[in-house]
């Protein structure tokens, strides 16, 4: 069993595909550099995604989130890599990323970023009485 950071995002199929539902992780050990002072990053990261045929596999999530700590990366630049590359393996309908960076010089970032399959449709919010 491998613990070695790596940028390979394993995959396996999805249990239900004829069904919209939410998969929502939250990794709060993410790090990185600071790419002008070398210094670490600290952030919380929230995946939220509705699967499509393809679910990404946890471990090695972990130990994507984990190939990071020794790269530099603007906070912005690092979230949309990170959802490009959750993209490129499995085509989620829909994949939302929030970025929680703790303090670096009196400021918090929070980045947000989003992805939608155009071919995808939303499904009509339920309210209930």
């Amino acid at each position: 069993m491998t613990t070695t950071p790596s940028k390979v995002l394993e995959t396996f199929p999805n249990p239900q595909p004829g069904r919209d539902y939410t998969i929502r992780m939250t990794l709060p050990e993410f790090t990185c550099l600071c790419p002008k002072t070398g210094q670490p990053d600290f952030a919380t990261f929230i995946i939220e995604y509705v699967p499509s045929a393809l679910c990404v596999e946890l471990k090695s999530l972990k130990l994507y989130m984990w190939a990071f700590r020794e790269q530099g990366a603007f906070h912005e630049a690092v979230t949309n890599e990170i959802l490009n590359d959750i993209i490129a393996a499995i085509n989620p309908n829909f994949m939302r990323i929030r970025a929680e960076f703790n303090v670096r010089g009196g400021v918090y970032t929070t980045v947000i970023v989003e992805h939608k399959n155009p071919d995808w449709q939303v499904p009509q919010l339920v309210n209930l009485p």
